[in-house]
C-alpha cells in the first residue's frame, strides 16, 4: 500500500498529518491481519521520511497506540543491509552484485559479494526530487535537467565509496523498478511473478522515461498497468534509475521483487 509517508517532508521537515494519517491507518489495518493469522512477532520500521522529520515521535506514539509494538527507525545504513540480505535471498549470484534501491526520499546503494561490503544512502528518491523538481504537468526539459543535475552529482560522489567492481551486476529493488518493469513487460496489471528477475536493458528505461515524462499526469494514470499511487513520481523515479545506469556505465538492470521487506523478515527470523 503506498502511503506517501514522506509527502512534503523534503520541505517542511515535518510529517504532514494527513500523510501520517494515512500511514498509521494502514499500519493498524496490517496489524489487524496479522492478528487474525496469529502472528506472533510484529515489527514495525521507519525509514528516510522518517529520519528526516521533526516530529518523528508522532509516527512511534501512533505505532505504539495501536499495535503495541515499538516501531524501530532504520538508518540509511541499516536500511541498506536489510534490503541487500532480502534482495539475495532467493538470487544464485557468485560474483559482486550493486543492489539499488530507489525509495520515496532516499536512494540506497550496496555492493558485496554474498554479504554486504559498502553501502550508501544518497538523500534523493522519487518522491523528494517529484516534489522538489517537477512542477510542470508534464515537466519542462528544464525541470527534468534540474533533477538530473542534483542526482547526478551525488551519483559521482558516491561512485569513489562504492567502488563498484568490474563486471558487477546491478540489481534494481522497489516500486520504481518493478514499476517500469512492469510496463516493459506490456502486461495490463503488475504481475510480481514476472516482473521478478525481469532485466531492463539502457535503453527499455531510457525509453520508458522519455514516454513517461512526455504524459500529464492524467494521461499517466489512464495506463493500465501503471498504480495509480504512483503516476505522479514515477518521472521522477525513471529519471533517477536512468542517471543510475549512466553514472555506472551499465547496460542494463536486474528487477527483483525480493527487497528491504523480505531482509527484515529475515533478520526477524534470526533473532
Amino acid at each position: 500500500t503506498i502511503t506517501r509517508l514522506g509527502q512534503g517532508v523534503d520541505q517542511r521537515r515535518t510529517l504532514a498529518p494527513d500523510a501520517l494519517d494515512r500511514t498509521l491507518r494502514t499500519i493498524a489495518d496490517y496489524a489487524a491481519t496479522c492478528g487474525e493469522l496469529g502472528v506472533q512477532k510484529l515489527r514495525v520500521t521507519g525509514t528516510s521520511a522518517v529520519r528526516d522529520a521533526h516530529n518523528r515521535e508522532e509516527f512511534f506514539d501512533g505505532v505504539r497506540k495501536l499495535t503495541g509494538t515499538e516501531a524501530e527507525l532504520l538508518s540509511g545504513e541499516e536500511e541498506a543491509q536489510a534490503t541487500f540480505l532480502g534482495t539475495l535471498s532467493d538470487l544464485s549470484e557468485d560474483g559482486p552484485v550493486m543492489v539499488v534501491d530507489i525509495g520515496g526520499g532516499s536512494t540506497e546503494f550496496i555492493v558485496g559479494q554474498q554479504v554486504p561490503e559498502r553501502l550508501v544512502s544518497l538523500n534523493f528518491g522519487c518522491v523528494r526530487m517529484h516534489e522538489k523538481h517537477l512542477h510542470s504537468d508534464p515537466p519542462t526539459g528544464s525541470e527534468i535537467d534540474a533533477l538530473r543535475d542534483e542526482v547526478m552529482g551525488q551519483l559521482i560522489e558516491a561512485r569513489k565509496d562504492l567502488n563498484m567492481p568490474p563486471g558487477a551486476r546491478i540489481i534494481g529493488v522497489a516500486g520504481t523498478a518493478t514499476q517500469l518493469a512492469t510496463l516493459k513487460s506490456g502486461l495490463p496489471v503488475y504481475d510480481p511473478d514476472v516482473t521478478h528477475h525481469l532485466v531492463l536493458s539502457h535503453g527499455d528505461v531510457r525509453l520508458l522515461a522519455k514516454r513517461l515524462k512526455s504524459l500529464t499526469y492524467l494521461q499517466r494514470k489512464e495506463i493500465p498497468a501503471l498504480e495509480p499511487g504512483r503516476a505522479d513520481v514515477i518521472v521522477a523515479g525513471a529519471e533517477i534509475l536512468l542517471c543510475v545506469l549512466e553514472a555506472f556505465d551499465a547496460a542494463e538492470i536486474l528487477v527483483s521483487e525480493k527487497d528491504i521487506l523480505d531482509g527484515l523478515v529475515i533478520q526477524l527470523l534470526d533473532d
